[in-house]
């Protein structure tokens, strides 16, 4: 397929500024690949589609405060530094993205705060990319206090609005477990614990894995010949208890849903050679676009995603490249939210 086919006209109006008031009631669009069918429900109807024995596996990848403001030695120009991925923990070697960056070079030192936290850069790695060294002498928890005193939630830059206090745990799900991730896993936002406590009453299982989401889930994809495009690797875990309970759903005919691409990434790049779930712990570059042979999950919960984006390049490979965009024109004659904080859609 080529990339002009996933082209659209997202209105602004669509794009999901604000989270809905409670988790669980944003709005569902419900896809039924057999059938073509198109239902639109609450979210929290979602346990109507699910019985015993199915199982559901999410992203317990925690979001960090990865925006960090700053100012140059010297000269004191203000400069942003967004935090990407830790590359020695003890050295406090990191790889992030400034702006601007044309007045960040090689050598330079950053101040944060009020001189509480000091970085060299030492490398350039892409025209915005830096690799640099935070001159800090305390343990890794100690660093971790300063960047969450320091650094702010890393919504994206197209919400046009200050951050407000509680998006530190609206930008979040209820899954968070381990920290990791510069941007949530935003499928797995619209479950409340009490939601949960009404899947497992029916005998629906929550099993998880780890995929830490970097910023190359949303890069720009800049060739028409999808086949040309080069996924970021993101680092990810498929432990042995997500595993034996995903097979035996598999093995019993039940339904698997990944909550979310990212999870569905992560399923994906554990395949054994039997077409089942095996564990792993390592990267994942992955890239799924139409057509695809998924082989463990057969429902999967996502958002309403950018046009052109490798999000909804896999959500059309799931479900079907010409019902994907129906469900997307319908999406927006209904007007669905789209991106981060909007709606949600199943599809089964």
């Amino acid at each position: 397929m080529k990339l002009s086919e996933f082209k659209f006209e997202l209105p602004l109006n669509l794009i999901a500024m604000e989270p809905a008031d409670n988790r669980d009631e944003s709005r569902l669009m419900v896809v039924h690949r057999d059938s073509g069918k198109i239902e639109h429900k609450v979210f929290k109807d979602i346990v109507n589609y699910f019985d015993d024995g199915d199982i559901m596996v999410a992203n317990d990848t925690m979001v960090f405060p990865a925006r960090l403001y700053g100012r140059k030695e010297k000269t004191g120009a203000k400069i942003e530094v967004f935090l990407l991925r830790e590359l020695n923990a003890e050295m406090h070697l990191w790889d992030v993205l400034v702006d601007p960056a044309r007045k960040i070079r090689v050598g330079n030192k950053l101040y944060f705060g009020n001189g509480d936290l000091v970085a060299e850069v030492i490398d350039n790695t892409t025209s915005r990319g830096r690799t640099i060294r935070f001159l800090f002498d305390g343990t890794s928890a100690d660093f971790d206090k300063v960047i969450e005193t320091l650094g702010e939630t890393p919504l994206p830059k197209y919400i046009k609005r200050k951050i407000k206090p509680e998006d530190k745990e609206r930008f979040q799900t209820i899954f968070a477990k381990h920290k990791g991730a510069v941007s949530a896993p935003t499928a797995g936002m619209h479950f409340t614990r009490q939601l949960v406590k009404r899947l497992q009453l029916k005998g629906v299982d929550m099993s998880y894995i780890t995929l830490h989401i970097g910023l190359g889930t949303f890069r720009q994809v800049d060739v028409e010949d999808l086949t040309k495009h080069k996924m970021d690797s993101e680092n990810f875990i498929v432990g042995e208890e997500t595993v034996n309970a995903v097979n035996k759903a598999l093995d019993n005919k039940n339904r698997v849903c990944a909550i979310g691409t990212t999870t569905m990434r992560a399923l994906e790049s554990s395949v054994s050679a039997t077409n089942r779930l095996k564990p792993r712990d390592g990267w994942t570059d992955r890239f799924i676009f139409p057509p695809y042979d998924f082989k463990i999950c057969n429902a999967m919960v996502t958002n309403f995603h950018q046009p052109e984006s490798t999000l909804l390049m896999m959500t059309a490979a799931f479900g079907g490249f010409d019902l994907t965009m129906e469900a997307y024109n319908a999406a927006k004659k209904e007007k669905y939210k789209f991106l981060t904080y909007g709606d949600a859609m199943l599809i089964i």
